[in-house]
């Protein structure tokens, strides 16, 4: 594990999309089990990039897994490792929603009229910030066990990751909104009309067509039935966004904030660290990935091909946004430079090895002069 991070039981890696992310958090989470620890690499991004980062294909499905990758043992594990195991998690909201309601209904009752109702169907299923709201679940999951000396959580780009680190706010402010307590009020009576109209007669019937033709006076019935069924749920929600909130932001919590090379990846970058140190959340270390080498200088002596000069050109653009990228970042977390790989690490073995090169990297002193070379 790299030196900013050795205190981290929980380091959370978040950046633009199609900068390494994925691909860190996997060599982050073998490196650590190549030390001896408990790791989890978790992930809630759809994509669900992690099963190709980890090599892992077929043996992952779609559902919410939990895959032991390598148990090791010495120097005969083909990964290289030295007594520590990986596991991973790849979230589905689903899943994870179901589960939580098996695990905190009251009774069998308030179970099955959660289960059954056509509203959570399409809550849990499709509704926008349900992917957010239950990776805050499943991470209090995690932590709660306590059996890993150390979780990695890789996120989906900039704007998805952002809603996840909101959302334990956001749950917070609808459990103690009006809004709540409003969908709680018995909307209909035993017959299915509804209360605040059924007293004017005629009338009442004629507004109940209208709400029927336009909403649909079923989905009304459900949404109720929902909100008064998910009634004795709601503290604990507010008690797991409550601990996940102060989690994100406790001492033993570093952020891995993930760039790509280059001046116009700049202003994303910083955008992403200002929110992070205004939410109060540690940001450990800022990695510039996909790094193009700058051939030697001894080349620049022999006639140059097309593919060398633009190399050298894109060479010397990523380190001219290296450079500036830490004049405006300052000196407060480290920056460190990763160089594009031939190819993506696909396996356990070559996941240690970039390992290695991300630890080596960290380790540097600052050349202002030079590229990261693999």
């Amino acid at each position: 594990m790299i030196a900013a991070l050795t205190d981290a039981r929980l380091v959370v890696v978040v950046g633009a999309g199609g900068v390494g992310k994925t691909t860190i958090a996997a060599a982050l989470a073998v490196g650590a089990a190549a030390q001896g620890d408990e790791a989890m690499v978790m992930t809630f991004d759809p994509s669900l990039r992690l099963k190709d980062a980890l090599g892992i294909g077929e043996r992952a499905s779609d559902g919410e897994i939990e895959v032991e990758l390598a148990t090791v043992g010495g120097e005969s594990s083909p990964a290289g490792l030295d007594g520590g195991r990986l596991f991973a998690s790849l979230l589905d909201a689903r899943s994870t929603f179901d589960r939580l309601i098996e695990r905190y209904a009251p009774d069998s009752a308030s179970r099955e009229r959660i289960l059954g109702n056509r509203f959570y169907h399409h809550l849990s299923g499709s509704l926008a910030g349900i992917l957010e709201y239950m990776a805050v679940e499943r991470l209090f999951e995690v932590d709660r066990e306590g059996r890993f000396d150390r979780v990695i959580l890789d996120t989906p780009p900039t704007a998805q990751a952002l809603d996840f680190l909101e959302a334990p706010d956001r749950i917070l402010g609808f459990l103690d909104s009006g809004a709540l307590k409003v969908a709680q009020y018995p909307w209909f009576d035993q017959q299915g009309r509804l209360r605040p109209v059924r007293r004017f007669g005629g009338l009442g019937r004629g507004v109940e067509r209208y709400l029927d033709r336009i909403v649909g006076l079923d989905l009304l019935r459900d949404i109720a039935e929902f909100f008064r069924a998910f009634g004795p749920l709601y503290g604990g929600f507010r008690q797991r966004a409550s601990e996940v909130k102060a989690l994100l932001s406790a001492p033993t919590t570093a952020f891995v904030l993930v760039a790509g090379p280059g001046e116009e990846r700049i202003a994303d970058c910083l955008f992403f660290a200002r929110r992070l140190r205004e939410a109060g959340y540690r940001l450990a270390a800022v990695l510039v990935n996909q790094m193009h080498p700058r051939p030697a200088s001894h080349v620049a002596e022999k006639p140059e091909s097309e593919g060398m000069r633009l190399m050298r050109w894109l060479g010397e653009r990523d380190l001219h946004g290296l450079n500036a990228l830490r004049q405006l970042l300052g000196t407060e977390q480290p920056l460190v430079a990763l160089p594009l790989l031939a190819d993506e690490p696909t396996d356990i073995g070559l996941l240690r090895r970039f390992a290695v090169l991300l630890e080596r990297q960290l380790a540097l002193p600052v050349d202002r002069s030079s590229t990261p070379t693999p």
